[in-house]
């Protein structure tokens, strides 16, 4: 079965170990697909949800993107590593002052909201056409620019003489290396990730996710079973539904009326017609009663002309 008949969302359970691109290798491999992307990188020894998106579901990874992400971090206070977790070489140690759970919560304050936050190093983001992690490896150190980031919630879950577990909540691009890193500094030890869990992409949830072991040893058309719709990564935006001629004018990148009049506040929407199949993502238009293309998903419709998006 092709990616064109077959566009949808996997969510996989990275292991540690393996890069973000090491399980796209792997999906490709065992389902003979070349078109799929991943929405959010995860650091080799972090484990947790990976959606990939298969086929015209690539045009929705960038607003799963920028929906918030969930993470579970264990942070070893009393060190320092270049790569801001266990897993590098050792910058610095220092005694850890007392933990308590309300001690930390009140170092986490600071870090909630919008914040800005320096990249680390260690890091897939580019300088001069080069990926900062190729430059630390080399003991290269390049000025960063902070950027804006969200922490929408951290909850305290667990403390221990030297560690603490949080549960993080957050928006794209944030390193939650480097808020262990920085939280570290506020208690004056340093602190580094020990072990990094995310628990949640958007709507998707861990426990619906699919190890990469299954993926090996499962027969593709099992694989291909466990495939969610596009619409399942944007499913918690407003929808609007579209008739039949609206449909098709649609896919031609034409504005068009909706069916029903959407009471809703959001710019972005998406579309389905009157079967529910999903045609692609919509901006609202003369107070929603309008929605014209953003991106279309070319879906098979047999006897369609369908124009590029």
């Amino acid at each position: 079965m092709n990616s064109a008949a077959r566009p949808g969302v996997l969510v996989v359970d990275k292991p540690a170990g393996a890069t973000s691109f090491d399980v796209v290798t792997l999906l490709r491999r065992r389902l003979g697909v070349r078109r799929i992307g991943h929405a959010g990188t995860l650091d080799p020894d972090a484990v947790g949800v990976l959606p990939l998106l298969i086929g015209e579901a690539t045009k929705l990874v960038p607003y799963l993107l920028d929906e918030d992400k969930e993470y579970l971090a264990t942070i070893r206070f009393g060190v320092t590593t270049d790569t801001q977790d266990l897993s590098g070489r050792i910058r610095s140690t220092a005694s850890v002052p007392p933990l308590t759970r309300e001690r930390l919560v009140m170092a986490t304050r600071p870090f909630l909201g919008r914040i800005r936050q320096v990249p680390p190093m260690f890091s897939a983001l580019h300088h001069e056409g080069r990926r900062l992690y190729e430059l630390a490896r080399e003991g290269v150190e390049v000025v960063r620019e902070a950027r804006e980031i969200v922490i929408h919630q951290i909850i305290v879950e667990d403390v221990a003489d030297v560690t603490a577990t949080l549960r993080i909540v957050c928006g794209r691009g944030t390193y939650v290396r480097t808020l262990a890193a920085d939280l570290g500094a506020a208690l004056g030890c340093g602190g580094a990730v020990e072990f990094l869990v995310r628990t949640r992409v958007g709507p998707f949830e861990r426990s619906q996710a699919v190890s990469s072991a299954e993926i090996r040893s499962a027969a593709p058309e099992t694989v291909w079973s466990r495939l969610l719709p596009p619409e399942a990564a944007l499913s918690r935006w407003s929808a609007v539904c579209v008739g039949t001629r609206a449909a098709v004018a649609f896919l031609h990148g034409q504005s068009v009326g909706v069916a029903a009049f959407p009471e809703v506040t959001a710019r972005l929407v998406r579309v389905h017609d009157e079967s529910g199949t999903m045609l692609g993502v919509g901006e609202l238009l003369a107070g929603g009663r309008m929605v014209k293309p953003s991106r279309i998903l070319h879906a098979n419709r047999p006897g369609t002309r369908i124009l590029p998006a």
